[in-house]
């Protein structure tokens, strides 16, 4: 039997739509994954085995192929074994649902619990831009994906409580948000230019290009205050809007540096790339900056 769960892949900082298709048949046993995925999705063999036979279900001893379309599109990290374990278990008839408009992500351990997943932020983005009305995000992850207004966020402790709920015998609440506590970069990370002293030139020149949105450039010896001063210069910038916070966080959750209880990066960050970087490098640090 043939079975289709919608999931999200993340490629730069935007979400893409990934079809997870199940495909069981008679043969000799084996599991075979094929859509361009990386070791860590090859690897899902092995967690999903072993996550749907500790989660009181059954993993079915027949050929099954599960093919992560586009095939033409790199699948990478662990945020498919979710995906691929509600189809196996939706193609061999263990559970029975429409999962047609609900993009499922998550990473599952061996036990069936599932995992902290990064880039959740953008394929909820990507989720609501698609028009889907659900998202099913491990528990950890939720208050992330709550930051994307008008999409149902339902979050899943394991893969055993995501069948019981499944089959409809009990209910996940949908997550309310609460009040959201933004991150704060550690004590000593943040520069403020009112503490320098000296440099008025400089820092005039600073004032200006913050408040007209202009570039420096700053050049002299080793030690006389280049780093110190760019590193101060987002004290005197104005807040992030809404729109900026989400991207610069997407950022964030991409990279796996956003913590999971503070989901929301309101300051705005400094990229000190060093003097031997590449042009390629410059250029990703200053589109990131």
């Amino acid at each position: 039997m043939l079975a289709t769960v919608k999931t999200a892949a993340v490629v730069g900082l935007e979400g893409r739509l990934v079809d997870v298709e199940v495909d069981i048949s008679s043969g000799l046993p084996a599991m075979t994954i094929v859509g361009l995925p990386d070791t860590a999705v090859q690897e899902a063999r092995e967690r999903v085995r072993a996550a749907i036979r500790n989660s009181g279900c059954t993993f079915p001893m027949k050929r099954i192929v599960v093919n992560l379309a586009p095939a033409d599109l790199k699948k990478a990290g662990p945020a498919y074994d979710l995906p691929i374990a509600v189809g196996i278990l939706l193609s061999s008839e263990q559970i029975y649902a429409d999962v047609s408009q609900t993009i499922i992500l998550g990473e599952l351990s061996l036990d069936g619990s599932l995992r902290h997943t990064n880039g959740v932020l953008p394929m909820v983005a990507l989720a609501h831009q698609e028009g889907f009305p659900t998202v099913i995000v491990p528990e950890a992850d939720a208050k992330e994906a709550s930051l994307i207004e008008g999409t149902k966020i339902t979050p899943t402790a394991s893969l055993s409580q995501l069948v019981s709920y499944l089959r409809q015998e009990i209910p996940i609440p949908e997550y309310q948000p609460g009040e959201i506590q933004e991150y704060t970069p550690p004590a000593g990370s943040i520069t403020d230019l009112a503490y320098i002293k000296g440099q008025e030139h400089v820092k005039r020149a600073l004032e200006v290009a913050a408040s007209g949105g202009h570039n420096v450039i700053m050049i002299g010896p080793p030690g006389s205050g280049k780093t110190l001063l760019a590193r101060s210069l987002p004290s005197i910038l104005p807040p992030m809007t809404t729109e900026e916070a989400l991207e610069t966080t997407k950022i964030y959750s991409v990279s796996g540096l956003l913590p999971a209880d503070t989901p929301i990066l309101r300051h705005r960050p400094f990229r000190s790339p060093h003097y031997t970087i590449s042009n390629a490098g410059a250029c990703v640090s200053i589109v990131i900056r």
